[in-house]
């Protein structure tokens, strides 16, 4: 059986109620995404919250966690009820297209996703790890849309996508106004493609796109210096 838990640094996420567990994905999110002069952020699809907690670790603003599934939302309270972060950070029970419509806060200076991504691959039969995974829930173009509504006039959005997405959030992003500011590629081990995105869009015509790389492992669970700075202040071992 797997370990109902991860514990980090500075909180213990809790995810044996969750269809989606830690993974990469999020902890890159988490420690990548610019918090500078963030006073208010959104985080959609939260999950088990970790990306949430990551970020209250980074910066003092005021966050806003929301994800669909009950269960989700219910780990996601009980994650953030027992981390130092809990004053700060607010769990919402609604789906992207509820908040935006209805329940929305305010706007923010950050949004945040690790969303759905498995366009065409065969359903799981775990319907909640399904809802997790697929984009039949929410899609690219919809995540954005209802993000842009809820944007600061200097908001941005960070996002972890798979690289195969460049494409299609390039052509999102200029439907919808964005420029895209920073691009990190995210490679497993040397000499592989990137299998990870991780993409920030602004309001504001960018003047530069800060364009990089970031490769995980020089070998099997031998870290890179990189990544090692990115995640260090996060996993125990790092």
């Amino acid at each position: 059986m797997a370990n109902p838990y991860f514990q980090f640094k500075k909180f213990t996420i809790r995810h044996d109620k969750c269809a989606m567990k830690v993974g990469t994905d999020a902890v890159l999110l988490g420690a990548w995404a610019d918090i500078t002069a963030c006073k208010n952020i959104l985080d959609i699809g939260t999950g088990t919250g970790i990306i949430a907690l990551m970020l209250a670790q980074r910066c003092f603003a005021n966050i806003d966690a929301i994800d669909i599934d009950t269960d989700a939302y219910s780990q996601a309270k009980e994650n953030v009820a027992a981390s130092p972060f809990a004053e700060r950070i607010n769990i919402i029970h609604a789906s992207c297209s509820e908040y935006t419509g209805s329940c929305a806060r305010g706007k923010y200076d950050l949004i945040v996703s690790n969303p759905p991504y498995f366009i065409n691959s065969l359903k799981c039969p775990d319907n909640k790890r399904s809802v997790a995974r697929h984009t039949d829930s929410l899609s690219l173009s919809e995540l954005i849309d209802d993000s842009c509504s809820l944007l600061s006039l200097s908001g941005r959005i960070a996002l972890v996508l798979p690289y195969e997405q460049l494409g299609e959030i390039e052509m999102i992003a200029r439907k919808n106004h964005l420029s895209i500011c920073r691009q990190t590629d995210v490679i497993p081990v040397p000499g592989a493609q990137p299998k990870r995105l991780l993409i920030e869009l602004s309001v504001p015509p960018a003047d530069t796109k800060n364009r990089n790389t970031l490769i995980i492992e020089e070998a099997r669970h031998q870290y890179t210096p990189e990544y090692i700075a990115l995640t260090k202040d996060f996993y125990l071992k790092m």
